[in-house]
């Protein structure tokens, strides 16, 4: 209720908020479909869609590592009607890859940290491995002949793959995709050997049976996958990395604005429905205040810039 006359209140002083949104808001996924920034997109997008009267449509604008689509909303009108669903790849990871054609935080209005998923480590089930343990001595015995896929250069999927690769000491090939939904058909037939995916993403090949769990980049094992130990279950309690996801509008969308889809997305992480839609993807609902997600963005881009400069990952 105090929400509800707080948003009133703002309604009454400010018109653009009163008459925000009389038409469609367009929210854009920089990665393809089917992907875990997809996945949380579409849920968030359809709740708001129910909350707000209008239709909150998502358009995937996927290539460069999520860049070419958060660039096209960092250059979109600053009116609240086209809005992004990024994640670390695109906010915290690429400023230390390359020269951006966006700021990560100058040229983007931060709403909230919406999600976070964890990260599973999968490989194909041609190889004769089932756990971590047994990869790594594989990887090992044949140092340059493992591969692994990922979702572009510089994401956190291939991140996630290059500090594997430091901290077990194991010498792997990276093969970079568009995404990781095009890269489950050559883990599957064994021409990719593994792949760090987001649990949403990935759970339905697992349960197909296309690739094979090793281990959990999470503090605790997932309610989805409770006979798959985490990472430090494994042996590897350093790995403590996992995806967050966020929703941003260009820089100078109204205050009132940001504050009015702050709200919704806020009561939206809590609705009942949606939050049984998160678990059955493994998705973990957050919820912030806009100087909260600057904050998680900052500290991210801090750790991830150091696994960069160690593995000397550079954009091609």
């Amino acid at each position: 209720m105090r929400l509800a006359a707080a948003l009133l209140l703002l309604a009454l002083s400010h018109p653009a908020l009163a008459q925000y949104p009389n038409r469609a808001v367009k929210l854009v996924v920089p990665f393809p479909p089917a992907g875990a920034t997809d996945i949380v997109g579409r849920i968030v997008a359809q709740k708001l869609g129910e909350q707000m009267g209008q239709s909150v449509v998502v358009e995937n604008k996927p290539g460069a590592g999520g860049s070419i689509g958060s660039d096209l909303v960092a250059k979109s009108a600053p009116d609240g009607y086209t809005l992004l669903m990024a994640t670390s790849s695109t906010h915290s990871i690429g400023p230390a890859l390359q020269k951006l054609p966006y700021d990560p935080l100058k040229d983007f209005a931060p709403i909230t940290h919406v999600a976070n998923v964890p990260n599973v480590l999968v490989v194909s089930p041609v190889l004769p491995v089932t756990s971590v343990k047994e990869l790594i001595a594989y990887a090992k015995a044949r140092p340059g002949q493992l591969n692994f896929a990922s979702s572009g250069v510089g994401t956190i999927v291939h991140l996630n793959g290059e500090l594997f690769k430091m901290l077990a000491g194991v010498d792997l090939v990276h093969v970079p995709c568009k995404g990781t939904a095009l890269s489950i058909p050559d883990v599957a037939n064994g021409s990719v050997a593994m792949l760090f995916d987001s649990l949403a993403s990935v759970q339905p090949h697992i349960k197909a049976g296309r690739v094979r769990p090793l281990a959990v980049n999470a503090q605790r094992r997932s309610a989805l996958l409770p006979e798959v130990p985490t990472l430090a279950e494994a042996g590897m309690p350093a790995f403590d990395r996992y995806t967050w996801f966020g929703m941003f509008a260009p820089a100078g969308t109204p205050k009132e604005i940001v504050a009015r889809v702050n709200a919704e997305v806020a009561a939206a992480l809590k609705a009942p429905d949606l939050l049984e839609r998160f678990a059955a993807a493994g998705a973990e609902a957050v919820g912030s205040t806009p100087e909260q997600f600057i904050e998680r963005i900052k500290s991210d881009a801090t750790r991830w810039a150091e696994v960069i400069r160690a593995a000397n990952v550079k954009v091609q």
